[in-house]
């Protein structure tokens, strides 16, 4: 586990399904953290990914549960592993809403980027965000990520095409706050 002072970052459990179903049935939600329209999602589907998930963990890269007050609040994970390249691409969203804005990712997003240079010897860690989750983007910054580019009008989101903001962070821009 990986623990900060608000957040805790652990393997997900069973007993978080419930949780991140109901996030995941959440629209504004599912357009802050995925690149595709929002569709409903049946428990027996949820649980049937998280089972898959399972087994496909290992090669796909860690999730994480983040906990925050005994609870699962959100989740944050590595992913797209370019091993040549030391690189990988970074997710995180706090689907509770009593936790958002309050610095609840923002810790949770420094441990995950720890863990990605200290302990799985990244070089760079890579991100996308739509261009209207200003939220984001400012907690993405705050940590030292460097808007790349901008793919304009890229994807599709609460009833507009919105651009995809891409952005980076170098081990060496990381090391620099620590």
């Amino acid at each position: 586990m990986l623990r900060g002072e608000k957040v805790t970052l652990r393997a997900l459990k069973r007993e978080d399904l419930q949780r991140r179903w109901a996030f995941d049935n959440d629209p504004t939600f599912h357009l802050w953290i995925h690149n595709d329209p929002w569709e409903p999602l049946s428990l027996e589907r949820a649980t049937a990914q998280f089972e898959a998930s399972l087994g496909t963990a290992e090669r796909n890269g860690p999730q994480f549960a983040i906990e925050a007050d005994g609870k699962y609040i959100g989740h944050c994970l590595l992913y797209g592993f370019d091993h040549t390249a030391h690189a990988c691409e970074l997710g995180i969203g706090i689907g509770d809403p009593d936790y958002r804005g309050r610095g609840y990712g923002r810790e949770a997003l420094q441990l995950l980027l720890d863990y990605a240079f200290r302990l799985r010897n990244m070089y760079k860690v890579s991100l996308t965000v739509s261009g209207d989750n200003e939220r984001a983007i400012r907690a993405y910054r705050a940590c030292s990520f460097v808007e790349e580019g901008r793919l304009r009008q890229h994807v599709w989101g609460s009833g507009a095409y919105l651009d995809l903001v891409c952005m980076g962070l170098l081990r060496s821009e990381w090391e620099v706050r620590h």
